[in-house]
C-alpha cells in the first residue's frame, strides 16, 4: 500500500462505529503523491505525502 518515502507515513487501520453502534473495520489512507524530486542531486520519482510537500521537506524538480 501507499507509504511516504520521506516520513514513512502509511495506512492506519481502525474501527468504524455507526449510530446504532455496529462496528466494522476501516482504513485511513495517507494523501501520497508521486512527484519528481531532487534526491542526492539528481531528479527522481518518489512517493511523498502532502504534508511533506507542503512543509518543504522535498524540493521538486522542474
Amino acid at each position: 500500500m501507499a507509504k511516504c518515502d520521506v516520513c514513512g507515513k502509511g495506512v492506519v487501520f481502525g474501527i468504524k462505529v455507526s449510530h446504532s453502534h455496529i462496528r466494522s473495520n476501516r482504513t485511513w489512507k495517507p494523501n501520497v503523491r508521486k512527484v519528481k524530486a531532487i534526491v542526492d542531486g539528481t531528479p527522481k520519482r518518489v512517493n511523498v505525502c502532502a504534508r511533506c510537500l507542503r512543509s518543504g521537506k522535498v524540493t521538486r524538480a522542474i
